[in-house]
């Protein structure tokens, strides 16, 4: 299963096509808009998310409710384009008053891209590298979050910290414990209330500041099959697809499973999982591992820990250089957001179905639910046999 999108920040819409849809996944459209506005959410966002109500309209590849085996299109409605009409038309002239940005922003892809293409107004640039295209990602993912969900697999995230404020206890073993609703009622959706107070105070004082904040957030994913994903070859590891799947993600700086980084500081006795028998099945009596070894999953739940650098819109502009006078200048401003943490939580449970999608269909097939179901379960019976 794969994803393409298309579209600028302040265009008509953003589009989204998904391939590789196997037929028969049964599509809610409460499901779908539901991730959207999980997306928008979040203390900290700013005033586009007041503009823009989010909705993903599906336009190609389902019928009464179920996937074709076609094609998945998605239409996310812009509804700022109104404001940016003239300034972002597909055939007409620019408008006279037309203001070029000149001033790139450290930390975006602003310079690098106008370099790139040889551009003189980053526009054309930032249009297209803002967060603002993760909307249409989210959407996209309505497919495999569908087909993962009929499988038994569930995909959650939460957030660790934010800025300076953190869970005081965010260990591991307690990763797939947080339940869902304790999250999504939290601001910050950190299931830890005193850290979640703690989080929003420093999002005020940095945005009375004009700075920007970012954080650790976690996705945790139950119901696995063991043996997903492959050993065999590097772009067959599961640690190598979802690793770049997540940084795809814009701001993205950090990606740990499991232990992560702590695994280098520790003695192997007490990195890796001791493997038992429980009720006749395989099992570890830990998960350092975050659910994956040898690049493929365990059965463990999949516990992924993810570093977001700060926005790098600042109300109080860092220093750059006019690209039309080559003097120093203060950055440009855009609207933007003090903290998004929460939402790049729920834009990477996004990527991480996709990654995930597809490793249950190279395995299972890809065709159809009910022979993707069948193959699933006499793999299921496979497994219990071993262990016998």
């Amino acid at each position: 299963m794969r994803y393409v999108t298309a579209g600028e920040s302040h265009g008509p819409c953003l589009t989204a096509i998904v391939s590789d849809v196997p037929a028969g996944i049964k599509i809610s459209e409460a499901n779908l808009n539901a991730d959207m506005a999980r997306r928008q959410a979040g203390y900290g966002r700013g005033d586009r998310m007041i503009i823009e109500k989010d909705t993903a309209r599906i336009t190609g590849g389902v019928r009464f409710g179920r996937t074709l085996g076609s094609p998945v299109s998605f239409v996310v409605e812009n509804r700022d384009w109104r404001n940016w009409t003239d300034r972002m038309a597909v055939f007409d002239a620019p408008p006279a008053d037309l203001q070029r940005e000149v001033t790139p922003r450290p930390g975006h892809a602003d310079l690098v891209g106008v370099m790139k293409t040889n551009s003189d107004d980053c526009r054309d640039i930032l249009e297209r590298a803002s967060a603002r295209e993760t909307a249409a990602r989210v959407a996209a993912s309505g497919i495999p979050r569908e087909f993962l969900a009929e499988l038994g697999v569930e995909i959650t995230s939460y957030v660790i910290s934010i800025g300076p404020a953190a869970m005081r206890n965010a260990d591991l073993a307690k990763a797939a414990s947080y339940s869902p609703l304790s999250i999504e009622s939290s601001p910050v959706r950190c299931p830890d209330e005193e850290a979640a107070e703690a989080m929003m105070r420093a999002i005020d004082r940095a945005k009375s500041q004009g700075e920007s904040l970012g954080g650790v957030f976690r996705v945790v994913v139950t119901g696995l099959v063991p043996g997903l994903g492959g050993y065999e070859q590097a772009n067959s590891r599961l640690t190598s697809r979802l690793g770049g799947a997540l940084f795809s993600i814009p701001a993205m700086k950090g990606v740990e499973f499991g232990l992560g980084f702590e695994a280098a500081r520790r003695p192997g006795s007490e990195v890796h999982d001791p493997i038992v028998l429980e009720g006749g099945a395989f099992a570890r009596t830990s998960n350092n591992a975050g659910g994956l070894e040898g690049g493929m999953t365990t059965g463990a739940p999949l516990v992924i820990t993810v570093a977001m650098k700060p926005i790098p819109t600042l109300m109080t502009p860092l220093g750059t250089v006019n690209l039309d006078t080559l003097e120093p200048v203060e950055a440009s401003k855009e609207r933007s957001d003090t903290c998004a943490v929460p939402a790049a939580a729920v834009v990477a449970e996004s990527e991480v179905a996709f990654v995930l999608a597809d490793a249950y269909q190279e395995k299972f097939g890809g065709d159809a639910m009910a022979d993707i179901k069948a193959s699933l379960a006499a793999y299921r019976e496979r497994l219990r046999t071993i262990s016998r």
